[in-house]
């Protein structure tokens, strides 16, 4: 069975079943360490590593949908957590990658050849090399494969804003997934679970679709047993200013385009299934992104960790920790 991200403990598709509660006392088992983000901000950690290492994930994932890059992110982010630094050597990057890759594209039954993911030539790594990194990746996850992430929260924190119209509700989920998608590469979103990012996204969503709607949706958040209100507003503030800096980029094209008196004052219009509807201001997101900002700071204190070394050979062949 392919490994669904929205239904990952594939008992029931029923969002009300004690499946949910499933989800919410496991999700941690699903994360990079706690100090995961510490160790990224205090440059314990070498940032390059992820970000190379990412980056051949999307070129490898270039031909699949967005979720099978998602997945191998994930095992990438948990894995580094557990391993600490690595050496950053080129093939090892390419390395871990591929492993990732492969990995989630054998949880989701994806069609995948080894050949297609090195056809960028450079360092060719036989199926043995291969098969040693993955068995590597799967005892620092503790072969837990069915990443619980914020896709598998979507459907049932969607559920608690009563939306009658379906297409409304394709329209908020689809916003959302955009926004989760986004977050992966967000190194302040590590220290939250993945339902409090759901949530968030969902929330910043409907602050785009339905401004209207959107306090009611907050307190229907905020009311539900399983989301903490303190670190909901937290991850919202933090997610929001990813969302305005997509806007400033929409900004940059718009303005080398278009010249209106004052471009910050116009509002900008997003396409959804039900037709048009409004997008908060990009002013008003400038002016509170700094606020939040702020909030957020208080949040992330500066911390000391020790971080475990992991060397690994010169040799690919000899793949393995010191």
């Amino acid at each position: 069975m392919e490994f669904d991200l929205e239904n990952p403990l594939t008992i029931s598709h029923d969002i009300h079943s004690d499946s949910v509660t499933s989800l919410f006392s496991i999700e941690s088992d699903h994360m990079p360490s706690e100090n995961y983000f510490q160790t990224l901000q205090a440059g314990d950690f070498d940032i390059s590593v992820r970000r190379e290492a990412m980056a051949s994930i999307s070129q490898l994932c270039c031909n699949s949908d967005n979720f099978l890059s998602y997945l191998a992110v994930n095992y990438l982010d948990r894995f580094l957590s557990c391993q600490g630094k690595l050496q950053p050597k080129p093939w090892i990057i390419k390395l871990l990658a591929i492993s990732c890759v492969s990995l989630a594209a054998k949880m989701k039954k994806t069609d995948f050849s080894l050949l297609d993911f090195q056809s960028d030539g450079g360092i060719i790594f036989d199926t043995r090399t291969i098969e040693r990194t993955e068995f590597l990746i799967l005892g620092a996850l503790k072969w837990r494969m069915r990443s619980i992430t914020p896709f598998s929260f979507i459907l049932f924190f969607i559920s608690l804003f009563k939306l009658e119209d379906p297409p409304l509700r394709q329209a908020l989920k689809a916003r959302a997934t955009q926004i989760i998608l986004k977050a992966q590469n967000d190194m302040k979103l590590f220290v939250f679970k993945p339902s409090i990012i759901a949530a968030s996204a969902l929330l910043s969503a409907s602050h785009e679709l339905f401004p209207m709607q959107c306090p009611c949706f907050k307190k229907a958040l905020s009311n539900c047993s399983y989301v903490n209100k303190i670190t909901l507003l937290q991850c919202y503030n933090c997610m929001q200013d990813s969302v305005v800096d997509e806007y400033d980029s929409v900004l940059e094209m718009v303005s080398s385009s278009v010249t209106p008196a004052n471009v910050l004052d116009h509002t900008f219009s997003c396409s959804a299934d039900s037709g048009r509807t409004t997008v908060t201001s990009i002013t008003t997101l400038k002016l509170e992104r700094d606020i939040k900002r702020r909030k957020f700071s208080e949040y992330c204190k500066d911390h000391h960790h020790r971080v475990v070394q992991i060397n690994f050979s010169s040799d690919p062949a000899t793949l393995g920790p010191s």
